[in-house]
């Protein structure tokens, strides 16, 4: 087991991590500042891609900071296609999924299960849209309709707060979204943020 993150937090303000993958990676700067004398934000110092790389790191990412938010994301590395001997990401339609449906939930229960022994509150973020003619990696267009309803199954379950980021960037997706690209523009990582700082704000003000 590797050793855990060292974070760096400034007393006196509550303590936030975001896990996630470069979408979080892009928005999290201007969270940091929208939230900044609020809270201290948080993420580990890598892009935390999927689930399989959840669970394997989960224990790394923590450290060992007393949490009171954790906010998180797994969903667009798991529903890539990658090449079924090197698991390299693939373009071909015909390829496994880095994390079909059934290992997903698994995936996402075992590191749920270790955060929420944190004592943290957990918020869990939907998968923001996969749009028509992304190709490298192939992700089907959609997908994450299905991944994100099994992970709000789970959320029920333990009752952790859900940022329905989905909802909110589709009706905006052609202004914020990258063309034929998961990846959002500046301006769209901006809005992405604010949604996200709201989510934590309200989450400290329940806690």
């Amino acid at each position: 087991m590797k050793p855990e993150i060292t974070y760096s937090t400034k007393q006196g303000l509550p303590d936030v991590l975001i896990i996630g993958d470069s979408i979080s990676i892009g928005y999290t700067s201007y969270v940091k500042m929208i939230l900044k004398g609020k809270a201290n934000v948080l993420l580990p110092n890598e892009n935390c891609q999927g689930t399989s790389m959840g669970v394997a790191k989960i224990h790394e990412w923590l450290g060992s900071v007393h949490w009171d938010i954790i906010h998180f994301n797994f969903g667009l590395h798991d529903v890539k296609h990658v090449h079924p001997i090197t698991g390299e990401q693939s373009t071909n339609p015909n390829d496994p999924l880095q994390a079909d449906i059934k290992k997903y939930v698994n995936n996402l229960k075992f590191i749920i299960k270790r955060m929420k022994a944190t004592g943290a509150m957990l918020i869990f973020a939907t998968t923001t849209p996969v749009p028509p003619g992304n190709t490298s990696p192939l992700r089907d267009p959609g997908i994450e309709i299905k991944y994100n309803k099994a992970a709000l199954k789970l959320c029920k379950k333990f009752k952790i707060v859900v940022n329905d980021m989905h909802a909110f960037s589709l009706p905006i997706l052609k202004e914020i979204q990258l063309p034929e690209n998961v990846h959002f523009t500046h301006e769209g990582s901006k809005v992405l943020a604010e949604k996200v700082a709201e989510s934590i704000l309200q989450a400290l003000l329940n806690k």
